[in-house]
């Protein structure tokens, strides 16, 4: 409901917006009809009316669209930490919307950046684990993953934080030995994205490692359980079209990986 909420406040300019597009869009074409040119009137009911260009109207527009985003940003007022320690940092805010109008409480929380690895062995078979995810209550299959470490012993803070948190692709070839036992020399990064932009401030880094070799056992947190399995690149299309598959950052990186060529 609370998601509801925050949606409403943007659909409704928004449709209120499109209204306005298409009755200006009908008045449009009825005053063209018969034109030899494409014109839009920009007086109406006047003397003297004058006409523009619409190719000039529309550059006018996204000129215009160009000059007030900013407009959009929606201003903190006040912040209450109502949880904050090693784990992580939940709070409750209260903004100022574009419109002028006060809006809270809104809920947000940080957490440390974190790696995923689209990880294949000299078969081409694609390694994956299977473990508990409490979000969901279910065993998932997915890609290794884990969370960049940092020395200041948060689980939570800004991303690129040099000298506090791993370097990004270290974190991975670190994830992938830990996590299956298995080492790459062939990485490639494909993207960094923000892991959940509407309530989280922490990023997602995907890499791609190719040829991987098994050179030892897992070597796992206190607070981890899982398996590794391998999967042929089939497996795993299907895994996603039935819905076992369940991680959506996991899922994108296959995508991206299959689009850069890079599986």
């Amino acid at each position: 409901m609370f998601v509801g909420l925050l949606v409403c406040w943007h659909v409704k300019p928004i449709a209120a917006a499109l209204y306005q597009m298409s009755v200006s869009w009908g008045k449009f074409m009825a005053a063209g009809r018969g034109a030899k040119g494409i014109w839009k009137e920009t007086r109406q009911g006047k003397g003297n009316e004058t006409k523009e260009p619409l190719r000039y109207q529309r550059d006018k527009a996204e000129k215009d669209m160009e000059n007030n985003r900013d407009d959009l940003a929606w201003e903190e007022l006040e912040v209450e930490h109502i949880v904050q320690d090693e784990w992580i940092d939940f709070r409750r805010s209260a903004y100022r919307l574009p419109d002028g109008a006060v809006f809270e409480p809104y809920y947000s929380y940080s957490r440390r950046d974190y790696v995923v690895i689209v990880a294949s062995d000299c078969e081409g078979n694609y390694l994956c684990v299977r473990q508990f995810r409490q979000g969901i209550r279910e065993v998932t299959t997915e890609f290794p993953a884990g969370g960049v470490e940092r020395s200041d012993g948060k689980e939570y803070g800004a991303g690129g934080q040099r000298g506090v948190a791993e370097e990004e692709l270290a974190a991975a070839q670190r994830e992938l030995l830990e996590e299956t036992g298995y080492s790459s020399r062939e990485w490639a990064h494909l993207l960094t994205i923000p892991s959940n932009a509407t309530i989280a401030d922490n990023y997602a880094h995907i890499f791609v490692a190719k040829n991987c070799r098994r050179v030892g056992g897992q070597n796992l947190d206190e607070t981890e359980f899982l398996n590794v399995e391998l999967h042929t690149a089939q497996e795993i299309e299907e895994l996603i079209r039935t819905g076992g598959f369940q991680q959506a950052v996991h899922v994108m990186a296959w995508l991206l990986a299959k689009e850069n060529n890079s599986l």
